[in-house]
């Protein structure tokens, strides 16, 4: 959305006056396998992205998404951590690794995880199951239970955009 002052004329090439306002939209998400990044850091392995996953109404853990958003400096802690929770299955569900235009050789090798840790994380769009694009670490959540990550925090609420000018 972009809201203009209305006190102000339209400036070409000038934003003073107008701002642009993003759909912001989060969803906590169980981490269920990480991928190794290309590139090592200080000649060392580190995570390159996360794999988000949500529990179904059956108790599955299906892969939704990831997140290559992790700052450079946090990449050596977070892998330690990441390491010492590899273990199978990872996801119970749907598995990263299927074949699509994007894969490769590379996509498809990732590190199954105990299923503890939770990251909230924002996005622009999800459609039918997963998440059409990368999304952003918000920030961890330690106090939320895997378990409560489910598809239902995502479903679109209808809300009558009027009533926010009031």
């Amino acid at each position: 959305m972009i809201a203009k002052r209305l006190d102000l004329s339209y400036q070409s090439g000038n934003r003073d006056g107008m701002q642009k306002i993003k759909n912001f939209r989060s969803a906590d998400c169980v981490i269920g396998g990480f991928r190794y990044a290309t590139n090592r850091l200080d000649n060392r392995k580190v995570v390159g992205s996360l794999l988000l996953g949500l529990y179904n109404d059956a108790g599955l853990l299906h892969h939704v998404g990831f997140t290559s958003a992790i700052k450079r400096a946090q990449k050596p802690a977070l892998t330690a951590k990441l390491e010492a929770l590899i273990a199978e299955p990872g996801f119970t569900g749907n598995a990263p690794g299927g074949p699509s235009r994007w894969s490769t050789e590379r996509s498809a090798q990732w590190c199954p995880l105990k299923p503890k840790l939770v990251v909230e994380v924002c996005y622009d769009h999800f459609s039918g199951d997963r998440f059409r694009h990368g999304t952003t670490i918000l920030r961890w959540r330690p106090d939320k239970a895997p378990r409560q990550c489910t598809p239902d925090q995502l479903k679109q609420k209808a809300v009558n955009p009027m009533k926010l000018l009031v």
